[in-house]
């Protein structure tokens, strides 16, 4: 019985004892222990969660949020006012921070605009059927035809012409004792277009002529054709479109939010697919009074000579007008890298004039129209404001780690 006793007494002695030699090689070894963190990091670190910035505590541990080790606060940004954040020289250059000194400026915005070439519709005209008939010949048999005024384009048999050449030869030969039945007859065939000097050739030859040529009434471009050889017509029936490109429209797309600051006369420079390194200029003369309902924009038209023809409807164009927005002249223009938006609300941060830290201030600002690559600003800058223009992200960054105002929280 004594035995047993000495030999529990001395399990629990050995017991004892490891316990004691393993919270002691343990406890030496624990990364996490103040007594061993504070030979590393300075008394009154701050640690936080990568994922969660807004989680600050005094000691190293684990996130309560997502369970990550917590980490110091690095010591780029030091402590300051609310409002604004240091940053050191080191910090700044990894950033690639750069600002700018603000200044009053003529406001222009910068449009993108894309069209296509098209017909002078001034100048378009359809060659119709001035008589009834069938069209025997075509001399024109494709769109893209090149015609002169005065060219033969159809010949067409007329059954109702050839009546109507039959009564001017009766009407010639009783012409002396009815005068009136010759002037009737001669103003019949003029309504049909015919001239007086084919109405005299008839008159002389006192012979009808059973197919009729039928010629251009203007030179130019064929862009339709309505009727094939054999087809029958009547009076009024369009034969032809012809298109004059000796001068060319180009339609610009613009949008309903864009259309408050371009007016006519406005000037657009523009070029083509089909040209590339070559840029033209011309000036708005019509804008439609009507925004289209599918697309959400309105026309603006400019005008081109066309001498040599190398303006070719359907042809697409990309140019850019710089409006100037009279309304906010003399108004500050920041460039857009320098705002950080969040809903409602417009950042920029601002570098405070010190000799010896690098400082930097949160704005908030009311900005108007968008200029295309910068903002008309309404409040919250003065001329001569230094305003970081690059790296605005990084130092609004160190200013959430540090929980001060930032773009994520007021």
């Amino acid at each position: 019985m004594k035995l047993i006793k000495n030999k529990f007494f001395s399990t629990i002695l050995l017991l004892l004892v490891g316990i004691f030699i393993g919270w002691i090689m343990f406890h030496k070894s624990n990364p996490h222990e103040p007594e061993k963190s504070a030979k590393i990091y300075p008394k009154g670190t701050i640690w936080t969660c990568s994922m969660h910035p807004q989680i600050r505590q005094d000691k190293p541990g684990k996130c309560p949020i997502c369970g990550m080790d917590l980490i110091p606060v690095e010591s780029n940004a030091v402590k300051s006012f609310a409002n604004t954040i240091e940053l050191s020289e080191d910090a700044i250059q990894l950033a690639n921070i750069q600002t700018t000194i603000v200044k009053r400026e003529k406001p222009e915005k910068e449009i993108r605009l894309y069209g296509r070439i098209e017909a002078d519709e001034q100048l378009m005209q359809t060659i119709p059927a001035h008589i009834p008939g069938r069209i025997e010949k075509l001399f024109v048999n494709f769109t893209g035809d090149e015609v002169l005024k005065g060219q033969t384009i159809a010949t067409i048999y007329s059954p109702a012409l050839i009546q109507a050449q039959q009564e001017l030869i009766e009407a010639k030969q009783l012409a002396g004792t009815m005068p009136g039945i010759l002037i009737s007859a001669r103003e019949k065939l003029h309504r049909w277009k015919l001239t007086d000097q084919q109405i005299s050739d008839i008159e002389k030859a006192e012979k009808t002529i059973a197919n009729f040529e039928i010629k251009s009434s203007a030179s130019g471009i064929i862009t339709k054709k309505y009727v094939s050889q054999g087809d029958y017509v009547s009076q009024g029936s369009a034969l032809f479109e012809i298109s004059d490109l000796s001068k060319v429209w180009v339609f610009f797309d613009a949008y309903e939010n864009d259309m408050p600051w371009i007016k006519k006369g406005d000037k657009i420079k523009f070029s083509l697919q089909s040209m590339p390194g070559k840029d033209f200029k011309a000036n708005i003369s019509f804008i439609t009074p009507v925004i289209d309902n599918n697309s959400r924009v309105a026309k603006l038209r400019v005008e081109l000579t066309n001498k040599d023809g190398v303006f070719k409807p359907g042809m697409f164009a990309s140019g850019i007008l710089n409006a100037k927005i009279e309304a906010f002249k003399n108004n500050i223009i920041i460039p857009h890298s320098a705002v950080l938006w969040t809903g409602k609300r417009s950042i920029v941060y601002i570098k405070v004039p010190a000799k010896e830290t690098s400082l930097f201030e949160i704005r908030e600002i009311d900005i108007g129209p968008d200029l295309g690559s910068s903002y008309i600003v309404l409040s919250g800058l003065k001329e001569g404001d230094e305003l970081v223009t690059n790296g605005v992200f990084s130092i609004d960054a160190s200013a959430q780690l540090e929980g001060k105002k930032s773009m994520m929280n007021k």
